[in-house]
Protein backbone atom coordinates (compact mmCIF):
# COMPACT_ATOMS: atom_id res chain seq x y z
CA UNK A 1 0.00 0.00 0.00
CA UNK A 2 1.37 3.44 -0.90
CA UNK A 3 2.20 5.91 1.82
CA UNK A 4 -0.19 8.74 2.45
CA UNK A 5 1.27 12.08 1.40
CA UNK A 6 0.96 15.08 3.66
CA UNK A 7 0.66 18.31 1.69
CA UNK A 8 1.07 21.29 3.93
CA UNK A 9 0.47 24.90 3.06
CA UNK A 10 2.42 26.86 5.62
CA UNK A 11 1.20 30.37 6.23
CA UNK A 12 2.59 33.13 8.41
CA UNK A 13 0.61 31.97 11.43
CA UNK A 14 2.51 28.69 11.45
CA UNK A 15 5.98 29.48 10.21
CA UNK A 16 6.06 33.15 9.39
CA UNK A 17 7.67 32.33 6.03
CA UNK A 18 6.64 33.29 2.52
CA UNK A 19 8.44 32.91 -0.77
CA UNK A 20 10.02 35.90 -2.49
CA UNK A 21 7.06 36.38 -4.84
CA UNK A 22 4.68 36.68 -1.91
CA UNK A 23 3.01 33.29 -2.34
CA UNK A 24 2.69 30.84 0.50
CA UNK A 25 5.54 28.39 0.99
CA UNK A 26 4.47 24.74 0.73
CA UNK A 27 6.09 21.58 2.00
CA UNK A 28 5.05 17.97 1.43
CA UNK A 29 6.16 14.80 3.15
CA UNK A 30 4.89 11.25 3.54
CA UNK A 31 3.81 9.52 6.71
CA UNK A 32 6.68 7.08 6.31
CA UNK A 33 9.15 9.93 5.98
CA UNK A 34 7.80 11.53 9.15
CA UNK A 35 7.96 8.26 11.08
CA UNK A 36 11.60 7.79 10.09
CA UNK A 37 12.34 11.35 11.19
CA UNK A 38 10.64 10.78 14.57
CA UNK A 39 12.75 7.65 15.09
CA UNK A 40 15.82 9.74 14.35
CA UNK A 41 14.77 12.23 17.04
CA UNK A 42 14.17 9.33 19.43
CA UNK A 43 17.74 8.11 18.97
CA UNK A 44 19.33 11.56 19.21
CA UNK A 45 17.37 13.84 21.53
CA UNK A 46 15.84 11.40 24.02
CA UNK A 47 19.00 9.43 24.98
CA UNK A 48 20.89 12.62 25.94
CA UNK A 49 18.00 13.91 28.04
CA UNK A 50 17.55 10.50 29.67
CA UNK A 51 21.28 10.26 30.40
CA UNK A 52 21.15 13.65 32.13
CA UNK A 53 18.21 12.49 34.25
CA UNK A 54 20.08 9.27 35.05
CA UNK A 55 23.02 11.30 36.36
CA UNK A 56 20.73 13.59 38.36
CA UNK A 57 19.02 10.73 40.15
CA UNK A 58 22.32 9.02 40.91
CA UNK A 59 23.62 12.16 42.61
CA UNK A 60 20.35 12.99 44.32
CA UNK A 61 19.49 9.52 45.57
CA UNK A 62 22.82 7.91 46.43
CA UNK A 63 22.71 9.33 49.93
CA UNK A 64 20.13 6.64 50.79
CA UNK A 65 22.76 4.04 49.88
CA UNK A 66 25.40 5.97 51.82
CA UNK A 67 23.22 5.57 54.92
CA UNK A 68 24.01 1.84 54.93
CA UNK A 69 27.76 2.56 55.13
CA UNK A 70 27.83 4.43 58.48
CA UNK A 71 27.34 7.81 56.76
CA UNK A 72 25.64 9.43 59.75
CA UNK A 73 28.37 8.37 62.17
CA UNK A 74 31.24 9.27 59.82
CA UNK A 75 29.88 12.76 59.06
CA UNK A 76 28.70 13.33 62.62
CA UNK A 77 24.99 14.06 62.14
CA UNK A 78 21.73 12.67 63.52
CA UNK A 79 18.81 11.22 61.58
CA UNK A 80 16.80 14.41 62.19
CA UNK A 81 19.67 16.51 60.79
CA UNK A 82 19.86 14.13 57.85
CA UNK A 83 16.16 14.76 57.15
CA UNK A 84 16.72 18.54 57.33
CA UNK A 85 19.47 18.23 54.72
CA UNK A 86 17.07 16.36 52.43
CA UNK A 87 14.57 19.18 52.89
CA UNK A 88 17.20 21.75 51.95
CA UNK A 89 17.94 19.81 48.77
CA UNK A 90 14.29 20.01 47.73
CA UNK A 91 14.00 23.64 48.88
CA UNK A 92 16.98 24.65 46.75
CA UNK A 93 15.33 23.10 43.70
CA UNK A 94 11.99 24.82 44.39
CA UNK A 95 13.61 28.23 44.86
CA UNK A 96 15.24 28.35 41.43
CA UNK A 97 12.80 26.27 39.37
CA UNK A 98 10.99 29.15 37.65
CA UNK A 99 14.10 31.40 37.24
CA UNK A 100 15.91 28.43 35.68
CA UNK A 101 13.19 27.91 33.09
CA UNK A 102 13.13 31.62 32.27
CA UNK A 103 16.84 31.34 31.44
CA UNK A 104 16.25 28.13 29.47
CA UNK A 105 13.63 29.84 27.32
CA UNK A 106 16.11 32.57 26.43
CA UNK A 107 19.42 30.72 25.91
CA UNK A 108 18.19 27.26 24.84
CA UNK A 109 18.64 23.75 26.26
CA UNK A 110 22.13 22.95 24.93
CA UNK A 111 23.95 25.58 26.95
CA UNK A 112 21.70 25.80 29.98
CA UNK A 113 20.98 22.12 30.65
CA UNK A 114 24.58 21.11 29.90
CA UNK A 115 25.94 23.78 32.26
CA UNK A 116 23.60 22.63 35.01
CA UNK A 117 24.74 19.02 34.71
CA UNK A 118 28.41 19.99 34.99
CA UNK A 119 27.69 22.29 37.96
CA UNK A 120 25.85 19.76 40.10
CA UNK A 121 28.41 17.11 39.07
CA UNK A 122 31.15 19.13 40.80
CA UNK A 123 29.00 19.60 43.91
CA UNK A 124 28.15 15.89 43.98
CA UNK A 125 31.85 15.00 43.79
CA UNK A 126 32.87 17.35 46.60
CA UNK A 127 30.24 15.76 48.87
CA UNK A 128 32.81 13.04 49.40
CA UNK A 129 34.82 15.36 51.66
CA UNK A 130 32.08 16.76 53.91
CA UNK A 131 32.47 16.53 57.67
CA UNK A 132 30.05 17.91 60.22
CA UNK A 133 26.56 19.41 60.12
CA UNK A 134 27.46 22.71 58.41
CA UNK A 135 29.17 21.20 55.35
CA UNK A 136 26.45 18.55 55.07
CA UNK A 137 23.62 21.11 55.01
CA UNK A 138 25.54 23.41 52.67
CA UNK A 139 26.26 20.70 50.10
CA UNK A 140 22.67 19.44 50.08
CA UNK A 141 21.35 22.97 49.52
CA UNK A 142 23.94 23.72 46.84
CA UNK A 143 23.19 20.45 45.08
CA UNK A 144 19.50 21.39 44.97
CA UNK A 145 20.23 24.88 43.64
CA UNK A 146 22.38 23.49 40.84
CA UNK A 147 19.85 20.80 39.91
CA UNK A 148 16.94 23.28 39.87
CA UNK A 149 15.22 23.47 36.52
CA UNK A 150 16.72 20.39 34.87
CA UNK A 151 13.56 18.27 34.87
CA UNK A 152 11.10 20.97 33.67
CA UNK A 153 13.73 22.05 31.14
CA UNK A 154 13.88 18.51 29.81
CA UNK A 155 10.09 18.22 29.68
CA UNK A 156 9.71 21.56 27.93
CA UNK A 157 12.41 20.62 25.42
CA UNK A 158 10.53 17.40 24.61
CA UNK A 159 7.34 19.36 23.84
CA UNK A 160 9.29 21.36 21.24
CA UNK A 161 10.42 18.24 19.36
CA UNK A 162 7.23 16.14 19.49
CA UNK A 163 3.55 16.41 18.59
CA UNK A 164 0.78 16.19 21.19
CA UNK A 165 -0.02 12.50 20.64
CA UNK A 166 3.69 11.66 20.93
CA UNK A 167 4.35 13.52 24.16
CA UNK A 168 3.12 11.29 27.00
CA UNK A 169 5.21 8.34 25.83
CA UNK A 170 8.33 10.53 25.53
CA UNK A 171 7.72 12.02 28.97
CA UNK A 172 7.66 8.45 30.27
CA UNK A 173 10.86 7.68 28.38
CA UNK A 174 12.48 10.76 29.90
CA UNK A 175 11.60 9.56 33.39
CA UNK A 176 13.18 6.21 32.55
CA UNK A 177 16.50 8.00 33.10
CA UNK A 178 15.39 8.71 36.65
CA UNK A 179 13.96 5.26 37.25
CA UNK A 180 16.83 3.41 35.60
CA UNK A 181 19.17 5.22 38.00
CA UNK A 182 16.95 4.07 40.85
CA UNK A 183 17.15 0.53 39.55
CA UNK A 184 20.93 0.63 39.07
CA UNK A 185 21.94 2.76 42.06
CA UNK A 186 21.53 -0.07 44.56
CA UNK A 187 23.58 -2.45 42.42
CA UNK A 188 26.24 0.19 41.80
CA UNK A 189 26.34 1.10 45.49
CA UNK A 190 26.64 -2.57 46.45
CA UNK A 191 29.91 -2.71 44.49
CA UNK A 192 31.34 0.71 45.34
CA UNK A 193 30.59 0.53 49.06
CA UNK A 194 32.91 -2.47 49.29
CA UNK A 195 35.74 -0.01 48.51
CA UNK A 196 35.73 1.20 52.15
CA UNK A 197 39.36 1.60 53.19
CA UNK A 198 40.79 2.08 49.68
CA UNK A 199 43.10 5.13 49.77
CA UNK A 200 41.82 5.78 53.28
CA UNK A 201 38.32 6.69 52.09
CA UNK A 202 34.98 5.33 53.27
CA UNK A 203 32.74 3.48 50.83
CA UNK A 204 30.21 6.34 50.77
CA UNK A 205 33.02 8.77 49.88
CA UNK A 206 33.93 6.68 46.85
CA UNK A 207 30.22 6.54 45.96
CA UNK A 208 29.88 10.34 45.87
CA UNK A 209 33.21 10.86 44.14
CA UNK A 210 32.83 8.35 41.32
CA UNK A 211 29.20 9.13 40.54
CA UNK A 212 29.90 12.87 40.63
CA UNK A 213 32.76 12.51 38.13
CA UNK A 214 30.48 10.47 35.88
CA UNK A 215 27.96 13.35 35.95
CA UNK A 216 30.58 15.88 34.86
CA UNK A 217 31.37 13.67 31.87
CA UNK A 218 27.66 13.50 31.00
CA UNK A 219 27.45 17.31 31.12
CA UNK A 220 30.36 17.68 28.71
CA UNK A 221 28.74 15.18 26.31
CA UNK A 222 25.43 17.02 26.48
CA UNK A 223 26.98 20.40 25.66
CA UNK A 224 28.96 18.87 22.81
CA UNK A 225 26.19 16.82 21.17
CA UNK A 226 22.70 18.16 21.90
CA UNK A 227 21.01 19.95 18.94
CA UNK A 228 19.95 23.53 19.61
CA UNK A 229 16.33 23.46 18.37
CA UNK A 230 14.03 21.72 15.84
CA UNK A 231 14.40 24.68 13.47
CA UNK A 232 18.17 24.72 13.97
CA UNK A 233 19.19 21.12 14.74
CA UNK A 234 22.91 21.81 15.01
CA UNK A 235 25.22 21.00 17.92
CA UNK A 236 27.19 23.66 19.74
CA UNK A 237 30.29 22.65 17.77
CA UNK A 238 28.51 22.88 14.42
CA UNK A 239 27.68 19.25 13.76
CA UNK A 240 24.43 19.05 11.74
CA UNK A 241 22.24 16.01 12.39
CA UNK A 242 19.46 16.71 9.88
CA UNK A 243 19.26 17.90 6.29
CA UNK A 244 17.68 21.26 5.48
CA UNK A 245 14.50 19.52 4.37
CA UNK A 246 14.38 17.41 7.53
CA UNK A 247 14.82 20.48 9.74
CA UNK A 248 11.90 22.17 7.97
CA UNK A 249 9.70 19.13 8.51
CA UNK A 250 10.83 18.90 12.16
CA UNK A 251 9.63 22.39 12.94
CA UNK A 252 6.50 22.54 10.81
CA UNK A 253 5.01 19.19 11.74
CA UNK A 254 5.01 20.22 15.41
CA UNK A 255 3.60 23.71 14.76
CA UNK A 256 0.87 22.38 12.49
CA UNK A 257 -0.12 19.97 15.24
CA UNK A 258 -0.09 22.71 17.89
CA UNK A 259 0.77 26.30 16.92
CA UNK A 260 0.97 27.29 20.60
CA UNK A 261 4.48 25.82 20.48
CA UNK A 262 5.64 28.63 18.23
CA UNK A 263 8.31 30.84 19.82
CA UNK A 264 7.24 34.33 18.82
CA UNK A 265 9.66 35.97 21.27
CA UNK A 266 12.87 35.03 23.09
CA UNK A 267 11.55 35.42 26.60
CA UNK A 268 8.51 34.53 28.66
CA UNK A 269 6.18 37.54 28.84
CA UNK A 270 4.66 38.92 32.05
CA UNK A 271 1.22 38.06 30.71
CA UNK A 272 2.24 34.41 30.23
CA UNK A 273 3.74 34.26 33.72
CA UNK A 274 0.61 35.79 35.24
CA UNK A 275 -1.66 33.45 33.28
CA UNK A 276 0.09 30.39 34.71
CA UNK A 277 0.32 31.68 38.27
CA UNK A 278 -3.42 32.46 38.30
CA UNK A 279 -4.53 29.27 36.53
CA UNK A 280 -6.78 27.57 39.10
CA UNK A 281 -6.98 24.43 36.95
CA UNK A 282 -3.42 23.59 38.00
CA UNK A 283 -4.37 23.31 41.70
CA UNK A 284 -5.47 19.63 41.69
CA UNK A 285 -2.39 18.71 39.62
CA UNK A 286 -0.14 20.41 42.16
CA UNK A 287 -1.99 18.88 45.13
CA UNK A 288 -1.85 15.31 43.82
CA UNK A 289 1.84 15.73 42.92
CA UNK A 290 2.83 16.97 46.37
CA UNK A 291 0.75 14.47 48.34
CA UNK A 292 1.33 11.35 46.24
CA UNK A 293 5.04 11.89 45.56
CA UNK A 294 5.96 12.69 49.19
CA UNK A 295 5.78 8.99 50.19
CA UNK A 296 7.84 8.11 47.11
CA UNK A 297 10.74 10.31 48.24
CA UNK A 298 10.55 8.71 51.69
CA UNK A 299 10.62 5.18 50.28
CA UNK A 300 13.64 5.79 48.07
CA UNK A 301 15.59 7.46 50.88
CA UNK A 302 14.80 4.82 53.50
CA UNK A 303 14.19 1.66 51.45
CA UNK A 304 17.67 0.18 52.12
CA UNK A 305 17.28 0.83 55.85
CA UNK A 306 13.78 -0.69 55.83
CA UNK A 307 15.07 -3.84 54.15
CA UNK A 308 17.77 -4.12 56.83
CA UNK A 309 15.03 -3.85 59.50
CA UNK A 310 13.27 -6.82 57.83
CA UNK A 311 16.32 -8.91 58.74
CA UNK A 312 18.39 -8.78 55.55
CA UNK A 313 22.15 -8.14 55.31
CA UNK A 314 23.38 -4.52 55.36
CA UNK A 315 25.08 -4.12 51.97
CA UNK A 316 22.83 -6.67 50.26
CA UNK A 317 19.84 -4.43 51.01
CA UNK A 318 21.10 -1.91 48.44
CA UNK A 319 20.87 -4.50 45.68
CA UNK A 320 17.50 -5.85 46.84
CA UNK A 321 15.67 -2.53 46.60
CA UNK A 322 16.58 -2.30 42.91
CA UNK A 323 13.96 -4.97 42.15
CA UNK A 324 11.07 -2.56 42.66
CA UNK A 325 12.86 0.10 40.64
CA UNK A 326 13.28 -2.30 37.69
CA UNK A 327 9.57 -3.11 37.75
CA UNK A 328 8.87 0.64 37.87
CA UNK A 329 10.64 0.99 34.53
CA UNK A 330 8.09 -1.35 32.96
CA UNK A 331 5.01 0.23 34.58
CA UNK A 332 6.29 3.71 33.69
CA UNK A 333 6.67 2.98 29.96
CA UNK A 334 3.39 1.05 29.88
CA UNK A 335 1.46 3.97 31.35
CA UNK A 336 2.95 6.41 28.83
CA UNK A 337 2.26 4.21 25.81
CA UNK A 338 -1.33 3.51 26.87
CA UNK A 339 -2.01 7.21 27.62
CA UNK A 340 -0.88 8.25 24.13
CA UNK A 341 -2.75 5.38 22.48
CA UNK A 342 -6.12 5.99 24.14
CA UNK A 343 -5.70 9.77 24.12
CA UNK A 344 -6.66 10.21 27.79
CA UNK A 345 -4.06 11.12 30.42
CA UNK A 346 -6.30 11.80 33.43
CA UNK A 347 -7.77 8.30 33.83
CA UNK A 348 -4.28 6.79 33.63
CA UNK A 349 -3.07 9.12 36.39
CA UNK A 350 -6.02 8.20 38.61
CA UNK A 351 -5.58 4.47 37.95
CA UNK A 352 -1.88 4.57 38.75
CA UNK A 353 -2.51 6.42 42.00
CA UNK A 354 -5.24 4.00 43.06
CA UNK A 355 -2.98 0.97 42.54
CA UNK A 356 -0.18 2.72 44.46
CA UNK A 357 -2.60 3.51 47.30
CA UNK A 358 -3.49 -0.16 47.58
CA UNK A 359 0.12 -1.27 47.98
CA UNK A 360 0.84 1.49 50.51
CA UNK A 361 -2.12 0.26 52.53
CA UNK A 362 -0.65 -3.24 52.36
CA UNK A 363 2.60 -1.97 53.91
CA UNK A 364 0.68 -0.46 56.81
CA UNK A 365 -1.31 -3.65 57.39
CA UNK A 366 1.87 -5.79 57.46
CA UNK A 367 3.82 -3.41 59.66
CA UNK A 368 3.92 -5.77 62.66
CA UNK A 369 4.21 -8.95 60.59
CA UNK A 370 7.17 -11.26 61.21
CA UNK A 371 7.01 -12.47 57.60
CA UNK A 372 10.06 -10.70 56.12
CA UNK A 373 9.33 -11.99 52.63
CA UNK A 374 5.80 -10.56 52.61
CA UNK A 375 6.97 -7.19 53.90
CA UNK A 376 9.76 -7.00 51.34
CA UNK A 377 7.35 -7.98 48.53
CA UNK A 378 4.86 -5.27 49.53
CA UNK A 379 7.62 -2.64 49.76
CA UNK A 380 8.87 -3.71 46.34
CA UNK A 381 5.41 -3.37 44.77
CA UNK A 382 4.95 0.04 46.39
CA UNK A 383 8.16 1.22 44.73
CA UNK A 384 7.10 -0.39 41.43
CA UNK A 385 3.95 1.77 41.28
CA UNK A 386 5.19 4.80 43.22
CA UNK A 387 5.53 7.24 40.32
CA UNK A 388 4.54 5.65 37.00
CA UNK A 389 1.61 8.11 36.87
CA UNK A 390 3.89 11.14 37.40
CA UNK A 391 5.14 11.69 33.80
CA UNK A 392 1.56 11.38 32.51
CA UNK A 393 0.46 14.09 34.91
CA UNK A 394 3.19 16.33 33.50
CA UNK A 395 2.12 15.60 29.92
CA UNK A 396 -1.47 16.33 30.89
CA UNK A 397 -0.49 19.75 32.25
CA UNK A 398 1.74 20.56 29.27
CA UNK A 399 -0.98 19.80 26.71
CA UNK A 400 -3.34 22.29 28.38
CA UNK A 401 -0.89 25.21 28.24
CA UNK A 402 -1.92 27.89 25.74
CA UNK A 403 1.51 29.15 24.60
CA UNK A 404 5.13 28.03 24.58
CA UNK A 405 5.95 30.49 27.37
CA UNK A 406 3.07 29.26 29.52
CA UNK A 407 4.17 25.68 28.91
CA UNK A 408 7.67 26.48 30.11
CA UNK A 409 6.41 27.98 33.39
CA UNK A 410 3.80 25.23 33.81
CA UNK A 411 6.54 22.59 33.68
CA UNK A 412 8.55 24.57 36.24
CA UNK A 413 5.56 24.65 38.61
CA UNK A 414 4.98 20.94 38.00
CA UNK A 415 8.50 20.08 39.16
CA UNK A 416 8.34 22.64 41.97
CA UNK A 417 5.38 20.64 43.29
CA UNK A 418 7.37 17.41 42.89
CA UNK A 419 10.25 18.81 44.91
CA UNK A 420 7.93 20.30 47.50
CA UNK A 421 6.82 16.72 48.00
CA UNK A 422 10.45 15.97 48.85
CA UNK A 423 10.34 18.59 51.60
CA UNK A 424 7.26 16.87 53.04
CA UNK A 425 8.55 13.34 52.52
CA UNK A 426 11.90 14.04 54.17
CA UNK A 427 10.29 14.21 57.62
CA UNK A 428 7.78 11.34 57.41
CA UNK A 429 10.13 8.83 59.05
CA UNK A 430 11.47 10.00 62.41
CA UNK A 431 14.06 8.27 64.60
CA UNK A 432 11.61 8.02 67.53
CA UNK A 433 9.20 6.12 65.24
CA UNK A 434 11.83 3.57 64.13
CA UNK A 435 12.10 0.77 63.21
CA UNK A 436 8.42 0.11 62.35
CA UNK A 437 7.53 3.74 61.52
CA UNK A 438 3.87 3.19 62.40
CA UNK A 439 3.09 6.91 62.45
CA UNK A 440 5.04 7.45 59.25
CA UNK A 441 3.16 4.77 57.32
CA UNK A 442 -0.17 6.11 58.59
CA UNK A 443 0.69 9.58 57.27
CA UNK A 444 1.80 8.02 53.97
CA UNK A 445 -1.63 6.37 53.55
CA UNK A 446 -3.32 9.71 54.28
CA UNK A 447 -1.20 11.53 51.70
CA UNK A 448 -1.78 8.86 49.05
CA UNK A 449 -5.52 9.09 49.72
CA UNK A 450 -5.49 12.85 49.13
CA UNK A 451 -3.60 12.21 45.89
CA UNK A 452 -6.28 9.80 44.66
CA UNK A 453 -9.07 12.27 45.48
CA UNK A 454 -7.22 15.14 43.79
CA UNK A 455 -6.72 13.06 40.62
CA UNK A 456 -10.47 12.33 40.49
CA UNK A 457 -11.21 16.04 40.92
CA UNK A 458 -8.75 16.95 38.15
CA UNK A 459 -10.50 14.52 35.77
CA UNK A 460 -13.89 15.89 36.75
CA UNK A 461 -12.93 19.53 36.20
CA UNK A 462 -11.77 18.94 32.61
CA UNK A 463 -14.81 16.83 31.85
CA UNK A 464 -17.14 19.60 33.05
CA UNK A 465 -15.16 22.30 31.24
CA UNK A 466 -15.36 20.39 27.98
CA UNK A 467 -19.08 19.76 28.46
CA UNK A 468 -19.59 23.48 28.98
CA UNK A 469 -17.65 24.28 25.82
CA UNK A 470 -19.61 21.72 23.82
CA UNK A 471 -22.87 23.39 24.86
CA UNK A 472 -21.58 26.71 23.54
CA UNK A 473 -20.34 25.34 20.21
CA UNK A 474 -23.66 25.92 18.48
CA UNK A 475 -23.50 29.62 19.28
CA UNK A 476 -19.75 30.29 19.47
CA UNK A 477 -17.03 28.76 17.32
CA UNK A 478 -13.42 28.22 18.24
CA UNK A 479 -14.04 27.07 21.80
CA UNK A 480 -10.90 25.74 23.51
CA UNK A 481 -10.94 22.02 24.31
CA UNK A 482 -9.06 20.85 27.37
CA UNK A 483 -7.11 17.62 27.33
CA UNK A 484 -7.94 14.88 29.78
Amino acid sequence: MSEKEIDVSVDSVVSGHHSDDGSQDTLSWTEGEEKRLVRKIDFLVMPLLMLGFFALQLDRGNIGNAMTDFFLADVGITQFQFNVGQQLLSAGIVLLEIPSNLILYKVGPTVWIGTQIVAWGFVASFQAFQKGLGPYLATRLLLGLCEAGFIPAGLFTITRWYKRDETSKRFSWFFIGNMFAGACSGLIAYGILHMRGVCGLAGWQWLFLLEGLFTILVGVLFISLFPKAPGNPVSMFGFRYFTERESQILERRVLLDDNTKQHTHQHVTRAELKAVLTNWRLIPHILLTICALAPSSTLFAYAPSLVISFGYERLKSNAMISIGAWILLVTNVSWGVIADRIGFRGPMVALGLFIYWGFVLGNRILITSTNSTARFAMLTLSIAFSSNWHPINGSWMALNAKTAGERSITMAIFIMAANTSGIVGSQLFQAKDAPLYQTGWTVIISLASVGVVASIFANLQYYLLNRKLELKEDAVTGGRKYKY
